[in-house]
């Protein structure tokens, strides 16, 4: 019995392997360019979506234009950190369609596939949002701040361990393993 259980522990160890056991070190530019690799891949599932990049958003937002971000992830996710100005999806979906009608609208995720799929859902309701090419990592790769409801925040919810690419001194919080194959519990 015992050498049966040493066998199927050995068999787990291998098929899942632990956060961080034998990761790469990359650098924050190295993460900017995997991210939007992930990201040009997830695309090709909303290819009618208006994509923008996360440093144009930034200068946006620097120069004061009025932007809305519709932050698609689960409460769990959002509890821990937010893009400025962000809104849940679910807010977003009980205003009019006109609530922010003098806003620019952009929906991201931790990379933007959700969000992705969330506008993909809204073309032709007359709903205009935009994704955050790369989403929340994008962002703060790219010199943006998150926000929790203390205010400024260096924790961030990635997924899984697959999109821990955030900057360094950043601390990630990921979803346990069961979570991520389990996604609708």
């Amino acid at each position: 019995m015992r050498g049966a259980l040493l066998l199927f522990v050995g068999f787990i160890c291998l098929i899942v392997p632990l956060p961080g056991l034998g990761r790469q070190v990359l650098t924050d530019a190295e993460k900017l360019e995997r991210v939007y690799a992930l990201y040009a891949a997830y695309r090709e599932a909303f290819p009618a979506v208006k994509g923008i990049a996360a440093k144009d958003a930034l200068q946006m937002l620097k120069n004061g234009q009025k932007l809305v971000f519709v932050d698609t992830r689960s409460p769990e996710e959002r509890e821990v950190s937010m893009l400025p100005q962000a809104i849940s999806k679910e807010t977003f979906l009980a205003a009019s369609s006109a609530a922010y009608g003098d806003s620019v609208v952009i929906g991201y995720c931790t990379i933007s596939y959700r969000s992705g799929i969330f506008a993909r859902d809204l073309v032709g309701t007359g709903r205009e949002i935009y994704n955050l090419e790369g989403g929340l990592l994008a962002w703060i790769l790219e010199g943006g701040k998150v926000y929790d409801r203390d205010g400024a925040t260096w924790r961030v919810h990635v997924y899984g361990d697959k999109w821990n690419l955030a900057p360094d001194g950043y601390e990630m919080i990921v979803f346990p393993l069961w979570k991520q194959f389990f996604p609708f519990n």
